[in-house]
């Protein structure tokens, strides 16, 4: 039996209302990572090729330490959405299940965090 109104069949809005909403944002953040991690190929490729100078240098070009940061930013945020609907799914104990999605979060702004930070230091160091 469907409890949903008329509307929310309309919309596809399930009885938590926010399924499809991180349901997009999964697909969002994957197609994103998608030519970032070409490029992450290619940077990867640059770094065994250059010292540790040139490394600086090439990173602190504008468009290079913005890809990267976007893409750590958007890899974790993927990270944490896939993450989070794993823990919903299969964590049945409320307190665990808070303290995992805490805990998921945590890390993820923390990578996201350090690696801000260590551009940042990279950009003022050249």
């Amino acid at each position: 039996m469907d409890f949903r109104s008329a509307l929310n069949k309309a919309i596809g809005l399930g009885p938590a209302h926010t399924g499809i909403h991180h349901w997009w944002l999964q697909r969002l953040t994957a197609v994103a990572l998608l030519p970032l991690t070409l490029w992450l190929i290619w940077f990867m490729h640059q770094l065994v090729l250059l010292d540790h100078a040139g490394m600086l240098a090439w990173l602190g070009k504008p468009l290079n330490g913005a890809l990267i940061l976007a893409y750590v930013s958007i890899a974790c945020y993927h990270a944490h959405l896939g993450l989070r609907e794993v823990i919903v799914d299969y964590v049945h104990h409320p307190a665990l299940r808070l303290t995992s999605l805490l805990g998921v979060w945590m890390v993820m702004l923390f990578l996201a965090l350090l690696a801000w930070l260590s551009m940042i230091r990279i950009v003022a160091a050249g």
